[in-house]
């Protein structure tokens, strides 16, 4: 199970049990921000791409959208979102769950600067209905972001 495999990874830090499990599902950023009672934005989605033969996920603020040509600014590729089922395989993550922690495969991750405005934010934690509350600062160390981007409008 993709929680557990996460719980063991944010043990490297002793947060694993400051993880959030609840009743609702937190599968999408209106549901994830109903649940735990904040604003959407400070959701921080994470969307699991394919960057030529690199897989990568884009950690984002919940109430921004990837915008195509600053994406292909950056990285030099169109955005191309994986599927459902490329995404778990990918990331060993489900869509509802995906998450920077704990990933498969030598997927990497990038912050977008969205994130930043906030003290802190919530990323899903592996399943459909957890996440943990991190700053910014907490969010960079425990993904192992390769880059802070700015990708969204």
């Amino acid at each position: 199970m993709a929680i557990e495999a996460v719980r063991s990874y944010l043990a490297k830090w002793n947060r694993d049990k400051d993880i959030i499990e609840l009743s609702e599902s937190t599968a999408t950023v209106h549901a994830a921000a109903t649940a735990l009672g904040v604003v959407p934005a400070r959701i921080a989605k994470t969307i699991s791409v394919r960057q030529g033969s690199t897989v990568a996920v884009i950690v984002t603020s919940g109430d921004v959208k990837l915008n195509n040509h600053k994406y292909k600014e950056k990285f030099g590729v169109k955005v191309k979102m994986l599927t459902p089922e490329e995404a778990l395989a990918e990331t060993g993550h489900a869509v509802g769950g995906i998450c920077p922690f704990g990933l498969v495969n030598g997927v990497v991750v990038f912050l977008d600067v969205s994130l930043r405005r906030f003290d802190t934010v919530f990323p899903a934690c592996g399943s459909n209905n957890s996440a943990i509350e991190l700053t910014p600062d907490e969010l960079n160390e425990y993904s192992r972001n390769k880059e802070w981007v700015d990708v969204c409008v």
